[in-house]
């Protein structure tokens, strides 16, 4: 069964990088022209999914206005002439209709809440899950690398990249068993463990695949790793019953939900843009200089 629908829980106050935060969604943060928000939208679209689960809480709303028609902005545009370029891009930005629900997570209890909350939904159908924080930069979507992957072998899938040595205590790594190019048959998950007893340096990169029973078990997993409701511990006991596979992605991932991430996306994207991109690197250097 194909990857239709995709889940983006973007419920989260983005304290990481506050102050920015106080008033503006951590997802709509711009990077260089575009919110962050939009280039993992983009990802799943470019990957062939159908439809978007935006799982939400307070004052987020700007989200939903985002991907909207804007009437009053398009109409201005379009009595211009020289706009008509602007225009087609922010036209661009509509989500077709019908392709997005907004669902509510009213209570901050983790990140396998947040999924539990797009259940009925997506039903028991397979489906993704893209962390809003990380943008993956490629000309072939992170996503659409791993439903290649997934048509080949099914089960559940998880993006990782690997990072060096020094840094594997900073993330949750997985237990590698057998590698096929960059697929690889995987036994488990260790939450940043000590470099010396770290099974790999292969890091989960906010990217999933995963079966429609991670629900049953959503539904009665009890609170892990800071008092939440954790995504891993679900999909440790959906591995005891299920294939799991790690899929070693091309392209460079950055983390917007931290200020460093968040400014080496947008000075990546500002370096390879095709209005900006010559002007940004003259500024580096003089920066530099």
């Amino acid at each position: 069964m194909s990857i239709r629908t995709a889940v983006l829980p973007v419920a989260g106050f983005g304290s990481r990088v506050l102050p920015m935060t106080k008033s503006i969604p951590k997802e709509l943060l711009p990077v260089v022209d575009r919110p962050a928000l939009q280039y993992v939208v983009d990802e799943a679209l470019q990957a062939g999914v159908e439809h978007i689960v935006f799982v939400t809480g307070r004052n987020k709303g700007a989200i939903e206005d985002y991907f909207d028609m804007a009437y009053e902005l398009e109409a201005s545009l379009a009595g211009k002439e020289s706009k008509a370029e602007i225009l087609k891009q922010v036209q661009a930005t509509r989500l077709p209709a019908g392709s997005a629900s907004f669902v509510r997570q009213q209570e901050p209890l983790g990140l396998g809440h947040a999924i539990w909350c797009a259940r009925d939904i997506v039903g028991n159908e397979p489906f993704a899950v893209l962390l809003p924080d990380v943008i993956i930069k490629n000309e072939t979507s992170c996503l659409a690398q791993m439903v290649q992957a997934y048509d080949k072998v099914g089960g559940n899938i998880i993006a990782v990249d690997p990072v060096p040595e020094e840094r594997v205590s900073s993330y949750g790594v997985i237990t590698p068993v057998k590698r096929d190019g960059r697929l690889i048959e995987m036994s488990g998950m260790v939450e940043k463990p000590p470099r010396e007893k770290a099974p790999s340096n292969l890091a989960i990169t906010g990217r999933y695949i995963l079966q429609g029973e991670i629900f049953e078990l959503l539904a009665d997993q009890g609170k892990g790793a800071g008092g939440e409701i954790q995504l891993t511990d679900s999909m440790a006991r959906l591995m005891e019953i299920q294939k799991f596979y790690a899929y070693e992605f091309e392209g460079a991932p950055y983390d917007c939900g931290s200020k460093a991430g968040y400014f080496q996306a947008v000075l990546a994207h500002a370096l390879d843009h095709p209005e900006i991109g010559a002007q940004a690197k003259d500024m580096v250097r003089a920066a530099l200089a």
